[in-house]
Parts: C-alpha cells; sequence; structure tokens
C-alpha cells in the first residue's frame, strides 16, 4: 500500500483480488518448477469464472513484472485535516471543498486540491454511513446506524426495567390543561407491566416508589405479576437514584443497576415500551400534542374537549392490562402473551409480606414524637384521628409519603414498631378555597411574567439588517430628554438611590474624643515658616506643625 500527502489528502492503493493473487502465486510456482500446463491454466480460470486468455495475461504480467494482483489506480483519501473540516460544516463536503480551493488558491497550489467529485467519493468510501449521519445530525444520528446486541434470556423477575415518560396529552385537571408523566417498570423476559404511577406533573420519587410498591405487590388489585426482582435497571435519573429509592430496595436486597447516560439501547425494553403506548394508544387520543393539523389550525384543543384526569388514568390503566393479558410483543415464544409466558416460566416468585409492604413508599420522620390534646405536631401543622382519644402523652414515631403531607401514618416508638393509625391534617383547606388560591398564585404568575417580558423587551437593543460588513444601526432612536426621563425615573424607584443619608444629623461626639483644629490660612502659614526655621536650627522636621487642643506643641513622645 502507497501512501503519499498531497493538499492535506492521503493517496492509497486499493487492495488486489485476494482469488487472482493466491492462484497466480501457486501458477507461478509450477511455472518455475517448468511444470505449468493447459491443464493447470484451464482448472483456474474455471474457478475463477474467467476465460483462460485472463489466466494466461495474469501469469505474463507476473513473469515480465513480478507482479501478482491488479494494478489498482490511486484514489484519495480522508485525512485527519479534513474530517476536522467536515465536523465543522457539518458534513457538507462540497463546504469543505470550497474552503480547500480557497486556501490552495491563496497559497498558489491549486492544482494540489481534487475535484470536487473525487472529495466526496472518498467520503463515501472512508466514512461510514453512521459517520456521516454523525457530522450531521449529532451523536443521536449516528446511534441510528449501530448494530445492538441482545441480552441472553432470562427468567421472570431476574430484571425490571424502569423509566419516565411525558404523555404528550393534554388532560383536564381542575380546569386547566396539564400533559401528565407515567412512571412504570417492566419484567424484561415476558415484556409484563408490573408496576405503573401516573403524576399530573413531572414525576418525583414518591412516584417511583408507587409505581414500585405495586409491581412488588401481587394482591388485589396488582396480582398475578409482581414479586421481588433481581435487579432494578434504570437511567441516571435523579429520582431513581435517591436516597429513598435506594434504602426501600436494599431493605429487600434488590440492587439498582445505574446504567450509563444517554444510552437507551442499554434499556431497550422500556424505551420500546414508551414508543409502543404511543403508537397504539396516545395517538388517537383527545388533547394529543405531536397530532398532525391543518396549517391554519395553530391553536390547542380547548380544555373542555379533552380527557378529565380520572378518565385519563383509567384508559391508561386499562390498555396496560389489554397489553399484558391480550397482547402479543415481539420476541416472545409462539406469539405468547406477557401473561401466558409468566404463568409457563417455573422460575419461584419471592412474595413480601403485606405489613411490609404497607409502608414501602414512605419515609421515617425520624424523631420521637408526643401525642397532645391538638394531636400530633408535624411541620408546624396539626394532626388528628379518632384512635387518639385516650392517648394524649404516647410517644410515637411518623412516616409519611414523600411531597404529601395531607396524611400520614403513627406507628410505636420501637424499630418497625406496630402501625397505630392513620392521621389527617386537622385543617385542611377546602376545594373552593383551594382553587380560589391557585386562581390568585397564577394571577401572580402571569403579572410578573408580563413585566419580565416588558422588561426583557426594554434591555434588547434591536438593530437593522445589514447588507454588507458594517456597523448595524439601531432600529429606535432615543432623545436625550427621553434618556434622561427614564433614568429619572429608575433612580426615584431605586430605594438606594432614594436613601437620604443627611436626613437625620449625627448626634455630637464624646467629650473625650479629639476634634480637629480649625485654624485660619494666616496662621498655617506661619506656623509652617516656624516649623521651616525649627528645622534648620536642627530640630526634628515638622516638629513646628504639631500642636494640642491649647495651642501649644506637641513633642515626639506625646503624639
Amino acid at each position: 500500500m502507497a501512501d503519499s500527502d498531497a493538499g492535506g489528502f492521503t493517496e492509497w492503493v486499493v487492495p488486489a483480488v485476494a482469488g487472482r493473487e493466491a492462484a497466480v502465486t501457486r501458477l507461478m510456482a509450477l511455472d518455475g518448477r517448468g511444470e505449468l500446463g493447459s491443464a493447470h491454466v484451464r482448472l483456474t480460470a474455471s474457478a475463477l469464472g474467467v476465460s483462460e486468455r485472463t489466466v494466461w495475461s495474469w501469469v505474463s504480467v507476473a513473469r515480465r513484472e513480478g507482479r501478482l494482483s491488479a494494478r489498482a489506480p490511486a484514489r484519495v483519501g480522508v485525512s485527519a485535516d479534513v474530517r476536522a473540516r467536515l465536523a465543522v460544516w457539518g458534513g457538507n463536503v462540497a463546504a469543505v471543498h470550497r474552503e480547500l480551493v480557497a486556501e490552495a488558491v491563496k497559497a498558489g497550489v491549486a492544482e494540489s486540491v481534487p475535484s470536487l467529485r473525487a472529495l466526496q467519493r472518498a467520503v463515501r468510501q472512508d466514512l461510514s454511513a453512521g459517520e456521516r449521519a454523525g457530522l450531521k445530525g449529532g451523536e443521536a444520528a449516528r446511534r441510528r446506524f449501530d448494530v445492538y446486541g441482545k441480552r441472553p434470556r432470562a427468567h421472570r423477575n431476574a430484571c425490571w426495567e424502569g423509566d419516565h415518560k411525558r404523555i404528550p396529552v393534554r388532560v383536564s385537571l381542575d380546569g386547566a390543561a396539564v400533559c401528565p408523566w407515567v412512571t412504570w417498570f417492566i419484567d424484561v423476559a415476558t415484556k409484563a407491566i408490573v408496576g405503573v404511577a401516573v403524576t399530573p406533573h413531572q414525576p418525583a420519587r414518591d412516584a417511583v416508589l408507587a409505581a414500585l410498591r405495586t409491581g412488588i405487590s401481587r394482591q388485589d388489585p396488582y396480582g398475578p405479576f409482581g414479586g421481588l426482582p433481581g435487579v432494578v435497571r434504570v437511567d441516571r435519573g435523579k429520582e431513581f437514584l435517591c436516597r429513598t429509592v435506594e434504602r426501600a430496595l436494599g431493605a429487600f436486597a434488590v440492587p439498582v443497576d445505574d446504567l450509563p447516560a444517554y444510552k437507551p439501547y442499554r434499556k431497550g425494553t422500556i424505551e420500546a415500551l414508551n414508543g409502543a403506548v404511543e403508537e397504539m394508544l396516545l395517538v388517537s387520543l383527545p388533547g394529543y400534542t405531536h397530532r398532525a393539523r391543518p396549517a391554519e389550525a395553530y391553536r390547542p384543543d380547548p380544555v373542555e374537549g379533552l380527557l378529565s384526569y380520572p378518565d385519563f388514568v383509567k384508559v391508561l390503566l386499562d390498555w396496560v392490562a389489554w397489553w399484558n393479558t391480550e397482547h402479543h410483543p415481539a420476541g416472545l415464544d409462539a406469539n405468547l402473551t406477557p401473561l401466558a409466558v409468566w404463568e409457563a416460566d417455573p422460575a419461584p416468585v419471592e412474595d413480601v409480606a403485606g405489613e411490609r409492604l404497607a409502608f414501602f413508599a414512605m419515609e421515617d420522620d425520624g424523631r420521637v414524637r408526643k401525642i397532645t390534646t391538638n394531636g400530633i405536631s408535624w411541620r408546624r401543622r396539626a394532626y388528628i384521628a379518632p384512635w387518639m382519644a385516650g392517648h394524649v402523652g404516647m410517644r410515637v414515631r411518623l412516616r409519611y409519603l414523600p411531597h404529601y403531607d395531607g396524611q400520614i401514618e403513627v406507628f410505636s416508638t420501637e424499630e418497625w414498631g406496630r402501625h397505630l393509625g392513620s392521621a389527617y391534617l386537622a385543617q385542611a383547606a377546602t376545594l373552593e378555597q383551594r382553587r380560589a388560591l391557585s386562581s390568585v398564585r397564577e394571577k401572580k404568575a402571569r403579572a410578573l411574567k408580563a413585566d419580565l417580558k416588558a422588561a426583557e423587551e426594554l434591555r434588547k437593543a434591536r438593530y437593522t439588517a445589514t447588507t454588507r460588513a458594517a456597523v448595524p444601526r439601531p432600529r429606535r432612536t432615543v432623545t436625550s430628554s427621553q434618556a434622561e426621563a427614564e433614568i429619572a425615573r429608575s433612580r426615584g424607584a431605586d430605594l438606594a438611590a432614594r436613601a437620604l443619608p443627611d436626613l437625620i444629623p449625627p448626634r455630637e461626639p464624646p467629650a473625650s474624643w479629639a476634634r480637629p483644629v480649625v485654624r485660619s490660612r494666616r496662621a498655617a502659614d506661619s506656623q509652617t515658616d516656624a516649623g521651616q526655621a525649627e528645622a534648620a536650627d536642627g530640630g526634628p522636621p515638622g516638629a513646628a506643625g504639631v500642636r494640642d487642643d491649647s495651642g501649644g506643641v506637641l513633642s515626639d513622645g506625646d503624639c
């Protein structure tokens, strides 16, 4: 292989056909011993699918030039410099060629740059389809051309995969349109959805714990899927990796496999489920945000025509039941449903006792509290329950759901203590009060948003469009009087600028403080002349200019 650099490119020779080289090597060995005959040439031509004349030509070239393969033409290869330029221009070969031609013309070596067709051919031959797509669309585009292996088939509950998905469907909740989120877990071996939790906003750790609890429990209405998994595979979502989830699963010795970020193919089962639910269910629901619309229909669907949040949750859970019991996901044996594969799997299922799982998703308060006549005080609010009657003074511990303070669970003070009962917020706001409060908060948010938007418009400087390399001119010209007026208004609104330090005069200093002596200019000049004369006589320079309050001269020791 011959390499040479010309204009930032690498020229190299394409390897010869392996069949010709091996055949000619054998024929030349026979020719060297004087054993080469027409039968050998005829056999070689038949095996390689060429004529006998072609084989004799190969032998002749080998005798004359010693070359065993065909002479391949040299071509242009893509060097590291060209690859860097392709990355800068997003894979645009024509733009890279124009840049190379411009640089070569400026350097006086225009003939060293190959043609555009030669460069395009070199890019197609040296860069794979995935590399070319990555230069244009980044890592996500390059990943579409990769080949991924499949993990070996395992038994049920060997591994679960979990993920969040934002549902692209607008649903109605308290008169407002929201896009809910679903947090779910799927069994990799049987493709059964074992746990589901839906939230009307971006989920937190409470949604992960709720989905895990429904997945582990096999009691009605969650069975027959469930039990303890061997491992839970998730991405680097902070909700999945929080201390609460780790502690909850660690209590049952279930490890969490933290996969690298931005590698969805490492948990392909749950990613396939995220795509399947959108294609098989969400696309048909009212309020679907990715639906194709006419050019003039730019407004979203009104809230009145959307599904309510409870209705949407019911539709989603019905689809999950259909997936588990009637659907035939790809990859299962003999087109079986997840339920059939689950029941046919002989692997044992590890169940968790109901009393241990009842408070699986709850966090411990970490303090010992006392029941008073007002109930139990938690987060400066009182919680009461009928069972507390007659138990004033009892010391208890609390457990609560993350991000929910409407209800708490009360336990005795022993470790894994006995559950005493639930307690509810004593003075919870009514539905009308909560709606009125939400309306007030929304009005304040809209007002603040309008103020910030107006301030942003004032802060931005808009310029006219330019058709040549010149400094653009501002669109709006502000007069000096307008500028001064706006500056004055800003000073009036600035509390620091409005402060009046001389409004309250300072009080008289104590009598023990030294006070400055105010002298006339003539007295100061006379004291300066006297000091210079004393310095000329040998006295310390500058001593005559220092006097005390009584007018006497201070010595160095007095200072």
